[in-house]
Order: C-alpha cells, then sequence, then structure tokens
C-alpha cells in the first residue's frame, strides 16, 4: 500500500491550517490476460520447425531398444543411467556436472553473441506454450475472437469451446507426464505398472504432478514463468552489451509513426514506417511493446519481427523496421557486415574458447573412460600385520566396476613391488552393470620385508580383461613396512 494525496476535483482547496486529505492505492493490481495474436512468418516456421524436434526427441526416445533394454533409461533404484550404448554409475556424476557447465558456458556465449535464442527457440516453457497457444487457437479462435468470447455469458457454445480446449491442454499434459515418467520406468511396462497399482503410486503421482505442472505453467501462468520465475530474464543484462544480436525496433526510420493509406510514402505525410498497428503488440507473448526498446520481459521468439514484416509488404515498404540488431548498430546507423563483425568481441571470444575448452575435455573423458572401474582403499582398521607364515600383509578394499552392457571376466595382479602376491589371482566375473567389492590382501615374503627399509612403498593394482594383455585399468596406493 502507498499513501497519495486525493485528486484535485475531488478535495477542497487547502486553507492555512487545512491538511490535504490522505487516501491508499493498491500497488498490488492484477495482471491483465494476454491474448496473444497468431502470427505467420520465417521466425514463426523456424519456433514450429524446433518444436517439433524436441517434441519427437522427447517422445520417441523412450521407445527406443538398445541391446534388448530402454535405450535411454534412468534406473534409480539400481542406481544406474543407461544412454544408449552408455551405463553411468553414481561416482560417474564428474560427467553430469561436466555436462551442466557446458550448457551454463554455452548459455553465456549464445546470449552474449544473440540474446535470449533458448528462451526464444528451445525453452520448454516457450516450446509447450507455443502448443497449448495453438490449441488455443483451433478451439476458440484468434485473440479477437477470444477476448469476445471471455466477456460473453456462460452460453452452450462457449462452455463447448472452453472445455474442448482445456481437455486438448490435459490430454498433452498427461502424455507429456506418462512419457517424463518412462524414462525413469520401462516405458512399456509402465500402462500395465498404473493398471496394477493405480493412482496410489509413485508412478502416477509423478505423472500426474509432471502434467499439472505443466498444465498450469503452459496454460495459465506462461509469460509470468517468464518475468517472475525464471532467473535468466534477470541475468540476461549482464551477459549482453551493444554489440549483442536482439531484437530492436529501428527508431529513426519507424517515428514519428501514424496511421496513413496503403502505399504511402511516409516522407508526403510526416510520418515514419511505424504505422502505429500495434500488431508487434499484439503477437508479443509478453505482451510488451518492443518499441520501447528492449526489455526484461522479451523472450527473443521474433513474433514481432514477423508481424512487422508482414505489414510492411502490404504497405510496400522495406522490411526490417523490427529486426535482429545490435544497438550500437541501430544508433550507429552501421551496415550488416560491421554489426556481424563486432559480434566477435573479447568476451564472446572467451566464453567460445572455454566452451571449446571444457566440450574437448568432456568428449577426452568420455573417449578415454575404460571398460572396467576400480577404486582401491586402504583398510583402516588394519595398516599391516604379520600373517601365520611370517609374510607381511596390507590389506585392501577394492571396488570393481563393470561400465559395459556385457558381463566380463577380469583378473587382479599388482605391479610396482617385487615380490608382493595378491591373494586374488582368480578371475572375477563381473554381469553388466555390476560393482563389486572384495576385500585384497598384498603379501611380502618375510625376507623380502626384512630388506626394505620402513615406511610407505609405491604399489599398482592392475585390472586385465580375460583375454587381454593390455591392462584395462590400473590404480595406485601404498604398501606399507613397519618399523
Amino acid at each position: 500500500m502507498t499513501l497519495a494525496a486525493a485528486p484535485a476535483a475531488s478535495r477542497p482547496e487547502p486553507g492555512p491550517t487545512q491538511a490535504q486529505p490522505i487516501r491508499f492505492v493498491s500497488m498490488y493490481e492484477k495482471t491483465p490476460k494476454i491474448h496473444a495474436r497468431s502470427v505467420q512468418g520465417r521466425f514463426a516456421r523456424l519456433r514450429w520447425l524446433i518444436v517439433w524436434l524436441t517434441q519427437a526427441v522427447f517422445f520417441g526416445v523412450p521407445w527406443l531398444q538398445w541391446n534388448g533394454r530402454q535405450a535411454v533409461y534412468f534406473d534409480l533404484d539400481a542406481p544406474r543411467f543407461h544412454v544408449f550404448a552408455l551405463v553411468l554409475q553414481p561416482q560417474d556424476l564428474v560427467f553430469l556436472a561436466g555436462l551442466l557447465v557446458i550448457a551454463a558456458l554455452a548459455l553465456f556465449f549464445f546470449t552474449a553473441l544473440a540474446g535470449r535464442l533458448w528462451c526464444g527457440y528451445a525453452c520448454p516453457q516457450t516450446v509447450y506454450t507455443e502448443i497449448y497457444q495453438w490449441l488455443e487457437l483451433k478451439t476458440e479462435g484468434d485473440r479477437h475472437a477470444r477476448m469476445r468470447l471471455d466477456t460473453l455469458p456462460w452460453t452452450f457454445d462457449k462452455v463447448r469451446r472452453k472445455a474442448a480446449k482445456h481437455a486438448l491442454w490435459l490430454a498433452v499434459a498427461l502424455a507429456a507426464g506418462f512419457t517424463f515418467v518412462g524414462y525413469f520406468i520401462p516405458i512399456r511396462e509402465l500402462p500395465e505398472q498404473l493398471a496394477q497399482a493405480g493412482l496410489a503410486s509413485w508412478p502416477a503421482f509423478w505423472l500426474l504432478f509432471y502434467g499439472g505442472v505443466l498444465y498450469g505453467h503452459a496454460g495459465f501462468m506462461r509469460e509470468q514463468i517468464c518475468k517472475y520465475m525464471c532467473p535468466y530474464a534477470r541475468i540476461q543484462s549482464t551477459l549482453i552489451d551493444g554489440d549483442s544480436l536482439v531484437i530492436a525496433y529501428d527508431n529513426a526510420r519507424g517515428d514519428p509513426r501514424g496511421a496513413r493509406p496503403r502505399r504511402t510514402d511516409p516522407k508526403a505525410v510526416g510520418l515514419g514506417s511505424c504505422t502505429d498497428c500495434t500488431l508487434c503488440v499484439q503477437v508479443c507473448p509478453a505482451g510488451i511493446d518492443i518499441r520501447h526498446g528492449l526489455q526484461n520481459e522479451c523472450i527473443g521468439c521474433a513474433a514481432c519481427i514477423d508481424a512487422c514484416d508482414d505489414v510492411m509488404k502490404k504497405m510496400d515498404y522495406p522490411t526490417g523496421l523490427i529486426r535482429y540488431a545490435t544497438s550500437n548498430g541501430v544508433e550507429q546507423r552501421l551496415a550488416r557486415a560491421q554489426m556481424l563483425r563486432r559480434l566477435w568481441r573479447p568476451r564472446v571470444l572467451v566464453y567460445g574458447a572455454l566452451l571449446s575448452v571444457a566440450g574437448t575435455a568432456f568428449a577426452l573423458g568420455m573417449a578415454l573412460r575404460t571398460p572396467v572401474g576400480l577404486d582401491v582403499m586402504r583398510d583402516r582398521g588394519v595398516m599391516a600385520r604379520l600373517g601365520e607364515d611370517g609374510r607381511l600383509e596390507n590389506l585392501y578394499r577394492v571396488k570393481l566396476t563393470n561400465r559395459g552392457e556385457r558381463a566380463t571376466e577380469v583378473r587382479l595382479s599388482v605391479q610396482g613391488l617385487q615380490g608382493a602376491e595378491i591373494d586374488h589371482a582368480a578371475p572375477v566375473r563381473l554381469a553388466p552393470g555390476e560393482v563389486r567389492a572384495l576385500g585384497v590382501r598384498l603379501s611380502l615374503s618375510a625376507t623380502a620385508a626384512a630388506s626394505m627399509e620402513a615406511g610407505a612403498r609405491p604399489v599398482q593394482l592392475v585390472v586385465t580383461e580375460t583375454g587381454h594383455t593390455t591392462p584395462a585399468v590400473q590404480e595406485r596406493t601404498t604398501f606399507l613396512v613397519p618399523r
């Protein structure tokens, strides 16, 4: 709440001792509903192409099979993540961290280069809002028809249209929820599990939860998610500068604005190219006026460019009054080639270099990833001891992990310490994805141990797959010779 003086028309003139009356003005105003108008154009076609591609991947991948199992399957019970031929264990979370770093650097790079490309074309919020708006268009009509329908009393036709729209929205939401759960429970078995367990089960809960969130976000909250919940709108100003490609309105060419007959020369009537038709505002999913400059709410979807270009063609004016351009380019009237050259500035090059390094490191890490994992830890309870035959023994906890999809047989051996023997000479068979913990004992004869000085000696435990001569993996540790 804030305090304000009453309007002059509703209050008496203050006298020498008369104070102005005080009234309360609420700062909490309901946000008006945005009825975005449908638009056609090259950027609209590009958005729909990305919608089809992303949804084909999301809905199609869980149904793919690989070596008799689901190709992409996140088994939380094991836990084990299958991505085609790749099998990831919890200890492989470093690769997930690497992917997150790469995603962050890619976001920085493309934002510094060309603004909110992710938000405008590939963000799930944008993708599903586009789908929901298309369903709304088919059931309730375009912008003016929807606005008129909202003001009409509830009739059979209005109920029918509204019910059809929400039924289609719910169908899309539940289909997406079913597919999402299908990444964590084999999707071909999921219908049977849902039929047997019913709503009182975790799969049903997550299906309804994901579907409900999607239904609320894409159907009702829409631009509110981008304005208030997504932090990207707040940080984009720190990632872009005057040489970033953004959606820009050319004030020098467009102003002063005003209506005029079709194909009228703007100079002849003392106006700019902007006809003040407000179509750029009507098609904006965020409800902003791009003619006031770049704003945090702008998601970079380029719907305003398509709308404005269509008007410019009808007026027989050059297109590009609203276009992808840089702030400096518009202000300084730079040619397109000059703007593109200035895109490759230090911050973009730094982000690009970091992204290349992170991507290369990730690719090398995946390529050099061994088929068998080996973790070695010394037994903290017994550092060293003498066996019954007088041999000096060190104890270790060894964990073997089969990172492949086929069973394998491995042998343990020791290197780096002359005379050392290992008690696990027999081969160890590992099932696909199996993690096996072993207690391993390394020993030295009494004569060999007596000839050594006290201290820790470097030693290596080596794992070799049966039928191979080259070690699959080896791990360094120490062998303690007590005083």
